[in-house]
């Protein structure tokens, strides 16, 4: 598939080269501070150095003293306090957190996560009854209810009250909880409005703390939960964000939690870990519980202290992966079968598919595999409980939650995000909500941005990839959306006629510079194998890519992970 380059905006040249000076950087680490909104010493410094002590005050939330107020109550009187969350990685981060904390302040405190099937997303009338039938007067419910209106009211009928400590955007009424944390409102004045669910989660906690002047240090043991929930929701890794993902993983690396460490042995995994090593093997295998079994076994593996305990709940949930991995394989390939048999599909600019007997468990995954594959808005439905249930995923700047809820009045449920969305519908509706979702689609996407862009960051040329240089290039992490690693052009290289194809279509070159004294530099070109004839001819070509670290046989060196390559006369950059 055809990628449009696209090079960012440089900053400001005095200011990059006042930074490069007052930092002692070469240019282009100063630019790419810049581009990131860095522009003096001391904003570098808390950059490269983030403090726990630049969190914000999480009274400045709207409601937050409503919150803690209803929790102290429900403590000195000893009510019974339910933690309630999604079944997602999100969610279930915000459970562990939450419950584990009130844990240590009584012993009336339980959790409930809701069975994916028969409940479905968010907070459900089946949890709330069964919070009655158990004495519960106080739910916290956490990383859904932004939207749950007629539950609340239902709960206040039955004796419950609730917290609701979401993220999500609200929609014209709030539900009318105790108290509602989410910095998405339109009257939170809290200056942050990135947090996951389960950080929302966090800053409960910090506010209790806070108000009992209980130190801080007591909460680090619980920044390796907001850590895997930033990795694991994708939100932006900017702001209060960074900090907090900056200490949770060093947290993991340090001393990680028995659930974690077992999750890290059946992978094995036994090197320093990255945002990456969350996104793609603790998050996924977290997810498994609730998307093949049920999210609260996701729960016991992130609050038990015992390791041999861990393991055992470990070694289930990695086999729920598998099963999830082989739905997701045979799902993908049904759904792209679906699609190929469409003969209207090539002149839409939506992908939405429909098998009644899909898995609901993985519908959003094979929504991701779909996006990548097409690089349109995608929406993945099945039937369950009755309904038809989706998921939603998006492209670059297309706001899909904005999408659906033009066609709000064909839904019975609807929430999530600009690029990821859930939805549930009646099936006589699915025939109507598929025309009127192409319809605005294709109203309000630009044609580019049915174009997959890759942004680079900054020229650079092979003979300035030093030790020195990595070793600042590395502080830029964690990396993630709002802080991307940084991709780099290289103009002119060719391969040294070294160049294979490897394992699934992979391209390994051997790249030098021509007009640069620079020596020769691995690197590693996944399912670009096709390039191979002409990267055989020492064709001249450009590439874009990350600076990396390759670990083998004990030895690292430096290697270049390349995005894309084209070769000299096809080229075109733009710049943003």
């Amino acid at each position: 598939m055809e990628k449009r380059w696209v090079l960012k905006e440089q900053g400001d040249s005095e200011v990059v080269s006042h930074l490069s000076a007052e930092l002692r950087i070469n240019r282009i680490l100063a630019n790419l501070l810049v581009q990131r909104g860095i522009r003096t010493y001391d904003e570098a410094k808390r950059f490269f150095r983030p403090t726990l002590d630049d969190l914000h005050d999480p009274f400045l939330m709207k409601d937050m003293d409503k919150a803690i107020n209803r929790i102290g109550e429900a403590l000195a009187n000893k009510e019974h306090i339910l933690v309630y969350g999604d079944y997602d990685v999100d969610g279930t981060t915000a459970v562990s957190l939450v419950y584990t904390f009130l844990k240590t302040y009584a012993g009336d405190i339980g959790y409930y996560i809701p069975d994916r099937y028969k409940e479905g997303y968010g907070i459900s009338q089946r949890g709330i009854d069964w919070a009655a039938e158990n004495g519960y007067t106080l739910i916290i419910a956490l990383d859904c209810g932004i939207k749950s209106i007629d539950k609340v009211e239902y709960a206040r009928a039955c004796g419950i009250d609730f917290i609701i400590c979401d993220h999500h955007r609200p929609g014209s009424q709030l539900p009318a909880a105790v108290a509602v944390l989410d910095p998405k409102r339109n009257d939170c004045p809290y200056p942050y409005k990135e947090l996951s669910g389960c950080g929302i989660g966090f800053k409960l906690i910090q506010a209790f703390a806070q108000l009992n002047q209980e130190p801080f240090s007591k909460l680090e043991q619980y920044l390796d939960l907001v850590a895997i929930s930033i990795a694991a929701d994708i939100v932006p890794i900017t702001g209060e964000n960074r900090i907090l993902s900056y200490y949770g993983l060093q947290s993991i690396n340090r001393d990680p939690r028995p659930g974690i460490k077992a999750i890290l042995e059946l992978a094995g995994i036994r090197r320093e870990i990255t945002i990456n090593d969350v996104v793609f093997t603790i998050a996924p295998r977290i997810n498994a519980a609730g998307r093949i079994e049920h999210g609260e076994k996701a729960v016991e593996l992130l609050i038990q202290k015992k390791a041999d305990l861990a393991g055992f709940i470990g070694d289930d949930i990695n086999e729920q992966n598998s099963t999830r991995k082989n739905l997701d394989a045979l799902i993908t390939e049904q759904a792209l079968q679906q699609i190929e048999n469409d003969p209207g599909f090539s002149s839409r600019k939506s992908t939405v598919v429909y098998d009644p007997d899909w898995h609901k468990g993985v519908i959003g995954i094979v929504a991701s595999r779909l996006t990548d594959r097409y690089y349109r808005p995608t929406i993945v439905l099945t039937r369950s409980n009755g309904m038809v249930s989706g998921s939603a995923r998006s492209v670059k700047d297309f706001d899909v939650y904005n999408a659906i809820e033009s066609c709000s009045d064909l839904l019975e449920q609807f929430g999530g995000h600009m690029y990821a969305a859930g939805l549930t519908m009646r099936e006589e509706n699915v025939h109507t909500f598929i025309q009127r979702f192409e319809e605005i689609v294709c109203s309000t996407i630009e044609d580019k941005m049915l174009v997959r862009e890759i942004e680079i960051d900054s020229e650079l040329s092979l003979k300035d990839i030093t030790p020195s240089f990595f070793r600042i290039l590395k502080q830029f992490a964690p990396f993630g959306p709002g802080n991307m690693a940084p991709i780099f052009r290289a103009a002119n290289v060719r391969d040294n006629g070294r160049g294979k194809v490897v394992g699934n279509n992979h391209l390994k070159l051997s790249l030098v510079q021509q007009e640069t004294a620079g020596g020769m530099f691995d690197g590693i070109a996944f399912q670009l194998g096709h390039h191979h004839s002409m990267v055989e001819q020492q064709e001249v070509f450009d590439v874009v890519f990350h600076v990396e670290e390759n670990n083998f046989n004990g030895r690292t060196t430096l290697q270049l992970n390349i995005k894309d390559l084209k070769f000299v006369g096809e080229q075109v950059v733009h710049h943003s």
